[in-house]
């Protein structure tokens, strides 16, 4: 990877790479851009197959976190960050601390909170080091649940533009991981008489989602290939990609995972299929929006967060509308409606 080209390409500010050897740190913080405010984004903890994919990861997931504070209406920037390691082995308080050093050395341009892999208790070692952190217990707390409904609520508005209602009763969600948010929208979905099929990495899980809610569930690689009305991605990246795309059978890819598409063409190779695309950033948008209050120090209640939450529905359907008419991806939709959003404000301030 041509890194510093790859940099420039993608609109970056700043990438720092943190090493602490004396408690295994191995971290990249990507700020992708501070047009709106200081760059929010969580700290992912993944076992990556190479440094490189763990590079690749950092900058998509933090440009992404731009065009979802964007969509969202948020005074924030986007930011993310990586810490390559295994999140079920690997954690200690010392690694943690470590880290938390690196976001305070920033001095508020990146403000971390917890992602795949971290969790609330993770955060307050951080905390220990560092003021720059949210979604911590006792405040907003641990966002998955919120992100969960978010993504519920767009799952909703996206049968709403192609059944024509919302109603979800008989319809058949395949939903790929089941971590935090995975496990959370598997029981939303239950009770709205949703008819779920499952997979996750971790057979644990799997029996969980049995065990709780009475689940259908498949092999990992055999999700894509299930029947159903809504494809959810609720894990990793890239998830839809040449091996994938043609296996699917369902009418919406909906999910909660971040960069569901391996690259902007296979949006458009879905959309060739009649499938509709949620952008990843609009729907998934509710964790960032719960610890968004936190950081701007409003008084937290669900019932404000509920109300915020308003706005993904709602820019799903701008979302729709406007690739309708301009005859292009959803995708690319959403980029378009996002970058007028945060440009517009880099143009005021110059």
């Amino acid at each position: 990877m041509e890194i510093f080209k790859v940099i420039g390409e993608m609109g970056h500010e700043e990438v720092v790479f943190c090493n602490d050897p004396e408690s295994g740190l191995k971290a990249i913080i990507a700020v992708h851009n501070t047009n709106l405010g200081p760059a929010l984004g969580g700290c992912r903890m993944w076992s990556y197959d190479s440094e490189e994919d763990a590079i690749r990861d950092v900058l998509r997931l933090s440009r992404g976190m731009t065009y979802k504070n964007a969509m969202m209406n948020l005074p924030l920037g986007g930011g993310k960050s990586v810490i390559i390691g295994d999140p079920r082995k690997d954690k200690s308080e010392k690694l943690f601390r470590a880290f938390g050093k690196f976001v305070n050395s920033l001095g508020g341009k990146y403000i971390t909170a917890e992602d795949v892999g971290t969790c609330p208790e993770d955060m307050r070692y951080v905390a220990q080091e560092t003021s720059y952190v949210a979604g911590l217990d006792g405040k907003s707390g641990d966002p998955s649940p919120i992100t969960a409904f978010g993504v519920f609520l767009g799952i909703k508005a996206c049968c709403e533009w192609v059944y024509g209602n919302d109603d979800l009763k008989g319809k058949v969600v395949a939903i790929q991981g089941l971590g935090h948010v995975g496990m959370e929208l598997v029981r939303l979905l239950t009770e709205a008489g949703a008819k779920l099929v499952v997979t996750d990495i971790y057979s644990d899980r799997i029996d969980e989602a049995k065990e709780k809610y009475g689940v259908e569930a498949v092999d990992p690689d055999k999700i894509f290939d299930v029947a159903c009305d809504i494809f959810a991605p609720c894990a990793l990246g890239a998830v839809i990609n040449e091996n994938t795309v043609d296996r699917l059978r369902c009418k919406i890819v909906a999910g909660a995972a971040n960069n569901q598409l391996k690259d902007e063409s296979f949006a458009e190779r879905l959309a060739k299929r009649g499938i509709l695309y949620a952008p990843d950033y609009v729907i998934n948008g509710g964790g960032v929006i719960n610890v968004s209050i936190e950081v701007s120090g409003e008084i937290y209640s669900r019932e404000l967060v509920n109300e915020k939450l308003k706005i993904i529905p709602k820019r799903l359907k701008e979302v729709f509308e406007f690739a309708e008419k301009e005859k292009v991806t959803t995708a690319r939709a959403a980029d378009m409606i996002a970058e007028r959003i945060f440009m517009k404000k880099f143009n005021q301030i110059s």
